[in-house]
């Protein structure tokens, strides 16, 4: 497992071999829509266009008590950014992202760039082909190292064959620690993604993919992601990470609304902890409060 660590700071790694538990941040869509982001506009460009926005979303978690924050670049890869014209910056505005969160981190802390779906299906299925999913999630990785990252996480993931991508281009080009993490819904037959990926699965699929740490983010609120951790923890003994969303979104006068408390979903980190589940963080719908709230709970 390549990291790079000093005397005076351990990476992410060494303190959870010492069995420390780590903290996540809070959403990040949530946060900038709060602040401006129009519907239909690009988070990502807002790295170059409102770098102190992005520096304050950052400082914004780990005031809160987050030991990793994540990059604003859920939407980095070229597929994504070429919809708003800017896939040939692909490089400049996942670097600066990172840039922007290394810049507000606390010593001891970290920085996690985000990889999410690419919205791409692979050939046969679609156009996109394994080695033009390989290239651009190795540019966002190489990237996020460049900009002081620590980590790379490929989150909200449905396919474990992009997922495993993602993981192998993290691995290959870079020394971050690599995280994964998949989404799953609950169905009569259980919890599948919507590619049909099991919990069980996703555990098995993405560590034989290299990754360090691996779980669940997105989709559910926090008893449902007990429920899924639970099933994960069942069949590995490696780290784990658990991000939920607070509660699923309801429309309440025009308004998206995310309903569970941060009292309410810290009674259930502590459950998540005692698993144990060795990082823990918010997804959608979770702001500061939530992430105080947790560390409270668990810390």
């Amino acid at each position: 497992m390549a990291e790079t660590t000093t005397s005076t700071h351990p990476g992410i790694l060494d303190r959870l071999a010492a069995g420390e538990l780590l903290v996540f941040d809070g959403a990040t869509g949530t946060y900038l829509q709060n602040h401006g982001l129009e519907p239909g506009g690009s988070p990502e460009l807002l790295n170059e266009e409102n770098p102190d926005l992005i520096k304050q979303l950052a400082k914004h978690y780990f005031d809160a008590g987050s030991d990793i924050v994540l990059t604003n670049t859920f939407g980095g890869n070229r597929w994504m950014l070429k919809k708003y014209g800017a896939d040939d910056r692909l490089f400049e505005i996942n670097k600066s992202s990172a840039e922007h969160a290394r810049a507000m981190a606390p010593e001891g802390k970290y920085v996690a760039g985000s990889i999410g779906p690419t919205g791409e299906f692979i050939e046969p299925l679609g156009t996109a082909t394994e080695e033009e999913m390989y290239d651009t999630f190795s540019e966002m990785a190489k990237a996020f190292e460049a900009g002081g990252a620590d980590a790379v996480m490929i989150e909200t993931q449905l396919a474990l064959d992009e997922a495993s991508i993602a993981v192998r281009a993290a691995k290959e080009n870079t020394n971050l620690v690599v995280m994964s993490t998949m989404v799953f819904d609950k169905g009569p037959r259980g919890y599948f993604t919507m590619m049909g990926v099991t919990p069980e699965q996703a555990v098995e699929g993405l560590q034989e993919a290299g990754a360090d740490i691996v779980g669940t983010n997105c989709g559910n609120g926090i008893e449902r992601m007990v429920e899924i951790a639970t099933r994960m923890r069942a069949v590995t003994d490696g780290y784990l990470v658990v991000q939920s969303n607070a509660g699923l979104p309801i429309i309440k006068n025009g308004e998206t609304c995310y309903l569970e408390t941060p009292e309410f979903m810290a009674k259930h980190y502590k459950k998540l902890a005692e698993l144990p589940i060795n990082i823990l963080g918010g997804c959608c719908g979770t702001t500061a409060d939530h992430i105080r709230a947790l560390v409270a709970a668990v810390k």
